[in-house]
């Protein structure tokens, strides 16, 4: 399965807790998803899904969040995505 990552983000709030988004597409899918994740310490992951742009069928909304639920590599690439595009903070930084 291709999954194009088309853009990710992720920041610490003034809580210090984790939040952010990778905007994908799957191949043979046509609608573009978004996965918000949240974290309090970076360690355990929640998320939710939603079409990034346009309502699509919820169908295949569905089947994609199933997909993410069972398949750890996919779950991982998606966070993955969201971490590589964290800006470190002031006390991050060498």
């Amino acid at each position: 399965m291709n999954v194009h990552i088309e853009s990710a983000d992720l920041k610490k709030n003034e809580e210090g807790h984790f939040i952010g988004h990778t905007q994908f597409r799957i191949e043979g899918y046509k609608d573009t998803y978004e996965l918000t994740f949240f974290s309090k310490r970076g360690t355990n992951w929640d998320y939710s899904i939603n079409f990034a742009k346009e309502s699509g069928k919820e169908e295949d909304l569905l089947t994609i969040d199933k997909m993410i639920e069972e398949d750890d590599d996919l779950f991982d690439q998606l966070l993955d995505a969201a971490l590589d595009a964290m800006e470190p903070t002031a006390s991050e930084e060498v």
